[in-house]
């Protein structure tokens, strides 16, 4: 079950929308067709999309308030203190400093706070603070990367506060449960989502939860790995089993943003360079997880070298030859010698490698295996020299090939979750539907399909000018 989808409560909403001159409801379909239209766009395999004002997400919402309630966690209280509205999150005293030119009183992020004062729910964080510990520790794959994860276990020890988790300034969220005066927390009602998607508080639910991992970005790691588990273990449901927390990006070393007017339009970018040589470059260029700079020079160097060059240039070679000299029949290997072994078995040592670079989001990790496979396929082309061998040992020449054939099916599958349509495009090439494949069939050695027929291969990659 893979879940996107929008978060469209809190006073940065309302504020936007009256900017905008239009109804808050108005503005969030908006935004949500947008992102939706997104996911079409970037090829994303998501089951489900969320958007946190349907009727059955506020019905979860207060319904977990009420366990919250019961369980009594909660209490009503007068909040005094920071608030951003751009972050939509509370800040300590400590954690807020002054602009020296603007007078402003400013968050971590660099965005204003202001101070406020009024009536609200608290949710009795405080109270958690060993046991989010304990959990931790307990759970040392629950937050990652590591760096990540040592940064939120050092802001726990730091001390945590009660929470406050409803406002009453504004209109535009899930009322409070028996008091409609309040609204909640944006983020108390936004990170239900997750469970409201699966039908929570039905026992269905249960098919799906503990979820596998949330993806977030690194700005709102702090609701995901304190407040989250905090709010479930008080309701008495358990926590997901993993928290990664991915980077941001720069444009050539600049800080992207709309003032500065160096904002990267993705369907400018997947129509000039293909969508999935994006998605390689996002997931190669630097450590998920870490941040990045994008620059377009980085981009083209990428597409010629690793995808022109090495991955294109093997599937074109190998498949060109098959064609016109076997007619394109695929064939049993009769034997390897000992320069096969050593290609034809490396699949099978990397991949348990790559399976645990795929579960840790080690994604540069998992493409780095993909390419050392791709490399030394390259140079046993070039060592073996089919071209040279169909004019004198043809016998020979099909088993080189069809060591090939194997190798670049294997390829195809590894890298499908990074380049789907690429490698869909791979695979068909040589009589795969990745649909069929099972896991299991991976270290098959006679994994491709004998019946299939090599057409004339067409470039997978076009060279970038540089």
């Amino acid at each position: 079950m893979f879940l996107t989808g929008t978060d469209e409560h809190g006073l940065k909403i309302e504020q936007a929308a009256k900017k905008r001159k239009i109804e808050t409801k108005k503005f969030v379909d908006e935004m949500s067709t947008h992102f939706k239209k997104l996911t079409k766009t970037l090829n994303i395999s998501n089951n489900s999309f969320i958007r946190t004002t349907e009727e059955h997400h506020k019905k979860t919402s207060q319904h977990i308030w009420k366990i919250l309630e019961n369980n009594n966690q909660i209490y009503l209280d007068k909040y005094k203190g920071w608030y951003s509205i751009s972050d939509e999150a509370y800040y300590n005293e400590d954690e807020v400093k002054e602009d020296k030119e603007s007078k402003k009183k400013l968050a971590p992020s660099g965005h204003e706070v202001e101070w406020v004062e009024e009536e609200s729910y608290f949710f009795k964080l405080s109270k958690w603070q060993d046991k989010l510990l304990g959990y931790y520790k307990k759970n040392p794959n629950f937050i990652g990367p590591d760096s990540r994860r040592n940064e939120v276990i050092s802001f726990v020890k730091g001390g945590l506060k009660d929470l406050s988790i409803s406002r009453t300034t504004f209109n535009w969220g899930i009322k409070v449960p028996n008091n409609e005066k309040h609204v909640m927390y944006v983020w108390l009602d936004a990170l239900i989502n997750y469970l409201s998607a699966i039908g929570y508080p039905d026992e269905k639910y249960k098919k799906f939860w503990p979820a596998d991992i949330h993806i977030i970005g690194k700005d709102i790691l702090r609701f995901h790995a304190i407040y989250w588990p905090a709010f479930l273990l008080a309701a008495n449901i358990e926590p997901p089993k993993r928290i990664f927390a991915h980077g941001w990006w720069t444009n050539e070393g600049k800080k992207i943003s709309k003032s500065l007017g160096n904002v990267i339009n993705p369907d400018e970018l997947i129509k000039q360079y293909g969508l999935d040589s994006i998605r390689y470059f996002l997931l190669r260029e630097v450590p998920f997880g870490n941040d990045g700079d994008y620059s377009s020079k980085a981009l083209k160097r990428r597409i010629n070298s690793d995808l022109v060059n090495d991955l294109g240039n093997l599937v074109q070679r190998v498949l060109t030859i098959i064609y016109k000299n076997f007619d394109g029949k695929l064939n049993k290997i009769n034997s390897l010698k000992n320069e096969d072994k050593k290609l034809f078995d490396l699949p099978k040592k990397i991949l348990p490698e790559i399976e645990k670079n795929y579960e840790k989001q080690e994604f540069h990790k998992v493409l780095e295996k993909i390419w050392l496979l791709i490399s030394n396929a390259n140079k046993y082309v070039d060592s073996t020299a089919p071209w040279k061998l169909v004019k004198k040992d043809l016998s020979r020449a099909g088993d080189v090939l069809n060591i090939l054939v194997v190798l670049i099916a294997k390829i195809g599958i590894y890298l499908y979750p990074i380049m789907p349509t690429v490698s869909e495009n791979i695979l068909t090439k040589v009589g795969i539907h990745i649909i069929k494949v099972k896991l299991e069939d991976i270290n098959n050695d006679q994994i491709i399909n004998l019946n299939h027929k090599i057409k004339k291969p067409e470039i997978i990659f076009n060279k970038i000018d540089e």
